[in-house]
């Protein structure tokens, strides 16, 4: 675990190419991998650089640490449900978790969504990462129904959050 405070943990926002963030979100998906047993353990549509609205790197001393993205969710009609986005990619590397890069990057995104008039953020996580449960939990999302892909997927936990 990294030393630093959150006053060392620098937001950047980033495009969803941007390399560093692209190597962070390898990361995660290697350790979801292991966690699963499989490389692809989403139900839902991968994130891509057409869908993502914003995308943040934190960093410490100049070094990415984590990432997480935004993506306004839409139903059938192409309308956003009741100005929802859903958070896509939160990730911290290893080494540098419990030093606040992961409340810093929430809090980034969360800024970011209230800017573009978004009112609550959702998210799926999966039964196999009771760390992001308990973060989440911690922060103050609540479990809501799955919704969207995430419906009828039994590893799927789903949370929401509305934005004041």
């Amino acid at each position: 675990m990294t030393n630093a405070t959150a006053t060392d943990i620098q937001i950047q926002d980033r495009p969803w190419t941007d390399p560093e963030g692209a190597h962070l979100r390898c990361e995660q998906r290697a350790e979801i991998a292991i966690r699963y047993g499989t490389d692809d353990s989403e139900p839902g549509v991968k994130p891509t650089a057409d869908d993502i609205a914003e995308f943040v790197v934190a960093t410490i001393d100049g070094k990415p640490v984590a990432c997480g993205g935004l993506r306004e969710l839409h139903d059938e009609d192409g309308v956003a449900p009741a100005g929802d986005a859903e958070i896509k990619r939160m990730f911290v590397r290893s080494n540098s978790r419990g030093g606040g890069a992961a409340v810093t990057v929430l809090q980034a995104l969360e800024s970011r969504a209230v800017a573009r008039g978004w009112s609550r953020l959702v998210l799926e996580t999966g039964s196999a990462q009771p760390d992001a449960i308990r973060f989440y939990e911690r922060e103050g999302y609540t479990r809501i129904p799955n919704f969207g892909h995430y419906v009828g997927h039994r590893d799927s936990i789903c949370f929401g959050k509305t934005l004041s």
